[in-house]
């Protein structure tokens, strides 16, 4: 699993483009649909979902497996004035003191799970985090995207202050995407260079949702992210709302 360690310091500079308002929005939609209110958040990293999800008023616990992510998200709470539980976890260890209403996870996170097995665990892990009926909703960069539009290529930006190189492989019989980044990030008037590779896999829809069954999950849709509409082959993103029965 990718925990973006000094990769977090340049993160959200890199991610300035996400428009993280609609995409709490599209999430707070589903989990008041549901009645959530007690809200645990897997693989939160700098807090963009999470802590909009707070100003709204939900009870979130937001944990992710880096502490430097963490960090930053707590620094982001503090100056946002909201005060979610922060936990240090592996999503697959997902452990909790009381039942929550949702168990969620956004941009990618899911993808970081490297196996089938991998996928299975989370799933068993937030059933057992969630009460009865409860929801589980996350999204995944599909095999589609991964494999067709980031595999094989590489791709940069020129930040202000920091650049990178996002170099892709994509190896059909694993599903996996290797993703190396370079990061430049400047230090008065020098860069300093520094590298981090990540891994993804490219769940299939179908074995998601046999794994999201084998855990005991019922599926209530596999949507075209940001949208109601089901997906389909040429779908990049994929929302699921799964729950507990």
């Amino acid at each position: 699993m990718g925990c973006y360690g000094r990769f977090a310091s340049t993160y959200d500079r890199l991610m300035s483009d996400v428009d993280y308002d609609a995409w709490a929005e599209y999430i707070y939609a589903m989990l008041e649909c549901e009645r959530a209110k007690r809200v645990v958040e897997c693989a939160c990293g700098t807090g963009e979902i999470g802590l909009r999800l707070a100003k709204k008023g939900l009870d979130m616990t937001c944990t992710d497996i880096s502490r430097e992510m963490l960090e930053r998200a707590s620094e982001k709470a503090r100056r946002m004035g909201v005060k979610p539980v922060f936990a240090c976890m592996d999503m697959r260890k997902l452990c909790v003191h009381r039942p929550a209403d949702a168990v969620i996870s956004a941009c990618d996170g899911v993808n970081y799970l490297a196996s089938p097995s991998d996928m299975s665990m989370f799933f068993d892990a937030a059933y057992a985090a969630l009460k009865k009926d409860g929801l589980l909703l996350f999204d995944i960069s599909s095999r589609h995207k991964l494999r067709d539009i980031i595999g094989g290529n590489t791709f940069a930006s020129d930040e202000e202050d920091a650049a990178y190189i996002w170099s892709n492989t994509y190896d059909d019989v694993s599903k996996l995407c290797e993703m190396r980044l370079t990061v430049f990030e400047r230090r008065g008037e020098l860069y300093e260079k520094y590298e981090e590779t990540h891994i993804q896999r490219a769940h299939s829809v179908a074995e998601t949702e046999n794994r999201l069954k084998k855990a005991g999950f019922e599926l209530i849709g596999a949507y075209e992210a940001f949208t109601l509409r089901a997906c389909d082959d040429s779908s990049e993103r994929i929302q699921f709302a799964a729950r507990r029965v």
